[in-house]
């Protein structure tokens, strides 16, 4: 049985993996069939770094995803040390609201957070509420979900006389929280965080309906568009 699942696990691994292995070494190629190798090449990077349109794109995605991700580490991780404190039925109910994220449709939770932001900029008569803060505001959203449930049995796992001895020998209770809570919990707050920074980067469908901007920067015009055309659309 347990090479049965060696061998499965292995599989799994591959199938999961060679898709990205035969995409990395497709990107060297010189030709532009992916099944016909035609010669070594750093053309493909040459070109990226000296577009400037694709590498502003890439820049505000990795920033977005590296403070979306630090924010909800944060959060994740304070909403779960409540969570853990609260009573069973308390805690399982808000466990229940916590998971919405994780089963709606991210098309739901994109036009959702869209409707939400343009109602608060219209009680608070703003104009183009929609950018990158509730862009910001909307990764850490959909963030939080999965650092909470990767802290959550860290926390689970954590032996309830360690905060009871960190405070007899003299610590308050912050002091206990980072000199001993936090780091029986290190584990899963990493990984929370990773979890978080891969789906902020991976995410394309909250985004484009949080920072409507963004897609008619990103996207061309067909046909391209003159100042004529926009004089044009502007009397219109």
């Amino acid at each position: 049985m347990k090479t049965f699942n060696r061998v499965f696990t292995v599989i799994v691994f591959l199938f999961l993996y060679i898709p990205m292995i035969v995409l990395a070494v497709a990107s060297f190629n010189a030709g532009t069939d992916i099944a016909v190798w035609k010669g070594f090449t750093f053309a493909q990077y040459g070109a990226l770094f000296r577009d400037g349109v694709l590498l502003p794109l890439l820049a505000n995605s990795v920033i977005v995803a590296v403070i979306a991700s630090l924010v909800a580490t944060v959060l994740g991780t304070m909403a779960a040390i409540g969570i853990r404190a609260m009573s069973g039925r308390m805690r399982r109910i808000t466990m229940a609201v916590t998971n919405i994220p994780l089963t709606n449709p991210e098309i739901v939770t994109g036009v959702s957070l869209a409707l939400l932001f343009a109602f608060a900029g219209q009680m608070m008569k703003l104009n183009n509420v929609l950018g990158f803060t509730t862009l910001l505001i909307a990764h850490i959203t959909f963030n939080l979900p999965y650092v909470i449930l990767s802290v959550m049995p860290k926390l689970g796992q954590l032996d309830p006389n360690l905060l009871d001895a960190a405070l007899d020998l003299g610590c308050t209770p912050v002091q206990a929280f980072f000199k001993v809570i936090i780091h029986e919990i290190m584990p899963g707050i990493l990984s929370g965080a990773l979890m978080a920074f891969t789906m902020s980067l991976d995410d394309f469908v909250i985004s484009p309906a949080e920072d409507l901007r963004a897609v008619h920067a990103a996207l061309p015009c067909d046909p391209p568009c003159d100042g004529r055309d926009e004089s044009r659309a502007g009397r219109r």
